[in-house]
């Protein structure tokens, strides 16, 4: 069933809107783009099915994938959209809970707004809590021994299966985990992402999806005379080039005009000659594989092969990129006087089947470290997800490694923040005690969630974990598999501490975006005509339609 569009009015009437009254209309636009992602939080959350224009579904219960695909106009709900893709970019997971705690955050204060607590005091209020937040996540994150290889290595696939647990692939998190940890194991110091590359064959299991060291893609359109070409070599010399070897018709209004036959057999011999030229270069140049992003005819095909010779034609570029980033060399863009400089290596180059594809391999190679995940599996929907799950599960264990310390996860951490800003609420006098407290209880709604979503008692869980920590019991959370509650660190629930810091600022800071708007102000059409603003882009006249 299509996602309907969102589409918020500002409010009632003709007339600017300012004051509480926007602020309020505001607040309930982020509510109702929080729930469309709600439900979709946890281990046990359910997926979204949107439905685009083009008949193009799509299958997710990523955060940041389904607020892309919404389409949502409001410029309040919008700012969720943004924090949910900084999210996903900075850090790459926890997308739902930063758009959660947003709107939760705003939810709390929403009554203080009602009854006329100025928005400035709210903001003040909410800027204190995210520091102290802060600083008490970086107080009890435990750091990641990276001495230690082995216990390095666990800890990083334990926050990989975090990851995964509310993913697509929960039921082979252990694969995938080992998997995302050795792809990031396999990058040079910097861990650059576009350096792993993500290949999709369908049909097969999951678990005969392959981590590849190197570059891997799918065999490229072939001509004439590509069975005879050898498909495996051992040190090979690689020509990277942007070049056609392939010889063209001339264009319709191409006009030539010659008296006699020996004169057009001229033409033709000189065009042929021109090609077998450039082939000649390339084979003087020692290179055993040629690589080309524009085609590579029936001719030139064949010609490699009596040579012994590989070509692949019509590579795409970001392939092509990664094999010289990999393998070294350089695209060239002329075959005249092509040195060896110019030219890529690698230990090992084949070609295999993979399902029903073919592939090309190229292995041990001597420059930027370079990895490839072939992924197996049966609808395309199916594989698309799972691309996306590893992408995060990979995310989060490039961050692990870069900033190591983790936390525990499950609502552990959210309940623990809460507890202690309860505490510090009690401590100082005013309204910023009330604000400090809501932020507080917004906090409560990450656990909270994530038994709604498992089918638990909510309001008994949670009284559990306020008794748990305040006992000192600062790591309990949820724990879904066994339907109840557990120390997350014992039970290696974690995640990497950046994900929750950078959640709470992003989430802060669009809850303070959003109350500082006091007054919308619509470009008046005429006498009688309004427009919506700049930030609802395709709609028609008049008042936007609920």
């Amino acid at each position: 069933m299509p996602a309907p569009p969102i589409f918020l009015a500002f409010a009632s009437g003709d007339n600017d809107v300012r004051g509480k009254q926007l602020v309020v209309s505001n607040i309930n636009a982020c509510q109702i783009v929080a729930d469309a992602v709600r439900s979709t939080l946890g281990p046990r959350g359910m997926d979204k099915m949107i439905v685009e224009s083009n008949g193009k579904a799509t299958i997710s219960n990523d955060g940041a994938t389904i607020m892309k695909l919404l389409d949502v106009v409001h410029p309040a709900g919008k700012m969720l959209v943004d924090i949910a893709k900084s999210q996903d970019v900075e850090v790459g997971d926890g997308t739902t809970s930063v758009v959660l705690i947003a709107s939760e955050l705003l939810k709390q204060v929403k009554p203080y707004v009602d009854e006329g607590v100025h928005p400035q005091v709210i903001i003040k209020s909410f800027r204190k809590a995210t520091e102290l937040a802060i600083e008490k996540i970086k107080e009890l994150s435990i750091k990641i021994k990276k001495d230690d290889k082995a216990g390095l290595r666990a800890v990083l696939e334990k926050c990989a299966a975090t990851t995964l647990s509310s993913k697509l692939l929960s039921s082979h998190r252990e694969f995938f985990s080992k998997m995302a940890v050795d792809a990031v194991m396999l990058l040079d110091e910097l861990l650059p992402m576009d350096m792993i590359g993500i290949k999709k064959v369908t049909g097969g299991n999951m678990e005969e999806s392959i981590l590849v060291s190197g570059v891997a893609f799918k065999k490229a359109f072939s001509y004439a005379g590509f069975q005879m070409q050898p498909k495996h070599f051992k040190n090979p010399y690689i020509a990277m080039l942007n070049v056609e070897l392939e010889l063209k018709a001339e264009k319709e209004n191409a006009e030539v005009r010659v008296e006699n036959v020996e004169e057009y057999q001229k033409i033709v011999d000189a065009e042929w000659q021109i090609l077998y030229d450039k082939l000649q270069s390339i084979h003087d140049s020692g290179a055993k594989v040629v690589l080309s992003k524009l085609p590579i005819g029936d001719v030139a095909t064949q010609w490699f092969a009596d040579r012994d010779m590989f070509c692949a034609g019509r590579i795409p570029l970001e392939d092509l990129k990664r094999v010289q980033k990999a393998c070294g060399g350089s695209v060239q863009t002329s075959t005249q006087k092509l040195a060896k400089e110019s030219l890529g290596t690698c230990g090992d180059f084949e070609e295999k089947q993979v399902g029903s594809e073919r592939f090309n391999f190229f292995t041990e190679c001597p420059l930027t470290k370079a990895c490839t995940l072939v992924l197996r599996g049966g609808a395309e929907q199916f594989i698309d997800e799972m691309e996306r799950s590893l992408h995060d599960a990979i995310m989060i264990v490039r961050r692990a490694l870069k900033h190591d310390s983790v936390v525990g996860g499950g609502g552990a951490i959210e309940m623990e923040l809460s507890k202690y800003l309860r505490d510090f609420a009690r401590t100082i006098p005013g309204k910023q005690q009330l604000i400090i407290s809501s932020y507080a209880r917004a906090l409560e709604t990450i656990p909270r969630q994530l038994c709604d979503n498992a089918g638990f008692d909510s309001t008994n869980v949670l009284n559990e974990l306020r008794q748990k920590h305040a006992q000192g019991a600062k790591w309990y959370g949820i724990n879904v598999f066994t339907e109840g509650i557990a120390d997350t660190y014992v039970a290696c629930i974690w995640e990497p501490a950046l994900v929750k810091i950078n959640a709470l600022t992003a989430a802060s800071e669009a809850c303070c975006q959003i109350l500082s708007v006091d007054e919308l102000i619509k470009h008046s059409k005429g006498a009688n005509e309004y427009e919506a603003p700049d930030a609802l882009p395709g709609r028609g006249r008049g008042r936007p339609a609920m």
